[in-house]
């Protein structure tokens, strides 16, 4: 048998250019060489384009890209995981793992996620959105309290994220959001612990959510881009929650897998309050952190997915979901049995 044609995309526009080059590290260090022939395709910052270390115009990338089986779009943020690569790719035809434009496009936007989700009955926390030059009104901070937190409406990996405890530290706040995104969301902080559950949806179209992950972050405020990739955070899998949270929680996470119409995987970040309210959700990732320590790989690892196995399932499901040249589930269902 011939080997799959698989072409990893990172880098990117974005500011997590170098978080990509991460995820893209690993995977490539984890792709079963036996089974891939592997084309490396990375976008530099200023957006030009490489194809396994050489300097290509734009076409050539494209012409590379769409001689291959499956590309693995290891993008982080704007202009790879909000949907912009993934128009492309469907209009060069090519299988990709991952999510689609709409799912892509609509996990990017943090104000659009808590409206879907919201509309289909999940616990999103309070909060409001304030385009370029807004400021947050009297009344809004009477209902949202302190602390919140500043947030670009737009971007990842906690970058421009602030926790605000006093109103005279908001226009630094919503500065320092600004440099990453015009729109800002400002939230009501929620108390309680932090959890994440992944999803990952199987060739044969089961999903499954993993072992809940719990965050403690000794040297920080919050989870922020530091903790996230400097060591900060410790992660316990699974998290120390009884049976009953722990089903409710993976149920909420497979609903919002659906409410966004995802596919491969998702990973969908709770506050679980310690009243035993219904949880809430923090924010979705429709391309987590692929390093070998982030947290979407470490939950799959735990239950005995390896990171090599991991991917085989996530490019086998892209393969699949093309059947006959369209994205397909039923198709897809069907090639799988």
């Amino acid at each position: 048998m011939t080997n799959i044609r698989l072409a990893v995309l990172f880098g990117g526009r974005s500011g997590e250019h170098e978080v990509s080059r991460r995820s893209a590290e690993s995977i490539l260090a984890y792709l079963d060489r036996a089974a891939y022939d592997v084309t490396e395709v990375l976008i530099e910052r200023d957006g030009r384009w490489r194809v396994d270390g050489e300097p290509v115009t734009i076409g050539a990338a494209l012409r590379a890209l769409r001689g291959q089986d499956v590309v693995f779009p290891a993008l982080h943020g704007p202009y790879g995981e909000d949907g912009t690569v993934q128009s492309m790719l469907e209009w060069l035809g090519v299988a990709y793992v991952g999510n689609g434009v709409f799912a892509s496009a609509a996990g990017m936007d943090k104000t659009i996620t808590k409206r879907l989700l919201a509309a289909d009955g999940l616990r999103v926390a309070d909060g409001v959105t304030l385009g370029a030059g807004e400021e947050l009104s009297a009344a809004d901070r009477e209902r949202l309290g302190l602390p919140v937190f500043v947030k670009p409406a737009r971007a990842g990996s906690s970058l421009g994220v602030s926790r605000v405890d006093r109103w005279e530290r908001l226009p630094t706040a919503l500065e320092w959001a600004r440099n990453s995104d015009a729109r800002v969301l400002v939230e009501a902080a929620v108390r309680g612990r932090e959890i994440d559950i992944a999803v990952l949806e199987h060739p044969d179209g089961r999903v499954e959510a993993g072992p809940p992950l719990e965050i403690s972050v000794a040297s920080a405020a919050f989870f922020d881009y530091d903790a996230k990739y400097d060591g900060g955070a410790v992660f316990h899998i699974p998290a120390a929650l009884d049976p009953a949270t722990t089903r409710l929680l993976q149920d909420r996470a497979v609903r919002a897998f659906r409410t966004l119409d995802c596919r491969g995987l998702l990973r969908v970040d709770f506050f679980l309050p310690h009243t035993g309210e219904e949880p809430v959700v923090n924010e979705v990732n429709t391309f987590p952190g692929f390093t070998a320590a982030s947290q979407y790989p470490q939950i799959w690892q735990r239950v005995g997915i390896s990171f090599t196995a991991l991917l085989d399932i996530l490019v086998a499901g892209a393969l699949v979901r093309r059947v006959g040249g369209v994205d397909d589930r039923a198709s897809a269902k069907t090639a799988a049995a």
